[in-house]
């Protein structure tokens, strides 16, 4: 079993279905549904992706897309201790980063999907984008 987390900019590129990325974004959040995998996200990247649906679709079809998520995706827990270790953690320079980061690793995830591989350049966990996800750990999806 693998415990993968969600970057907010990989849900945005599924729920806007913005290409190149769609191609291989659609296919990992496909893999909620494989028993071999836990797929995750945060609270705040779904709000992240809420915001962009939105502005792209409207209200009505950004609620229905974050529906879809939220039943889906595992979300993860913000909690204070996560707050707290964001902040004390002197080579986090991204609130928000830190924040997914810490949800993640709380979540047990060995590995973060994201588009923007240097916010994430203090971690002690994997990180990959979504191309490298099927280069480095994926032979036959």
């Amino acid at each position: 079993m693998m415990n993968i987390f969600l970057d907010a900019n990989v849900l945005i590129s599924v729920v806007n279905q913005e290409y190149p990325l769609f191609t291989h974004s659609s296919r990992i959040l496909s893999l909620a549904d494989n028993v071999n995998y836990k797929v995750y996200t945060s609270p705040l990247c779904l709000a992240i992706t809420y915001y962009f649906s939105e502005k792209k679709s409207g209200t009505k079809m950004a609620n229905q897309k974050m529906k879809i998520l939220s039943e889906k995706l595992l979300i993860t827990t913000i909690n204070p201790a996560c707050v707290k270790r964001t902040v004390s953690n002197p080579e986090i320079s991204d609130f928000e980063d830190g924040m997914e980061y810490y949800s993640a690793v709380d979540s047990d995830c060995s590995l973060v999907i994201t588009e923007n591989l240097k916010d994430f350049y203090f971690s002690k966990i994997n990180i990959t984008d979504c191309e490298g996800f099927f280069t480095n750990y994926i032979n036959d999806l």
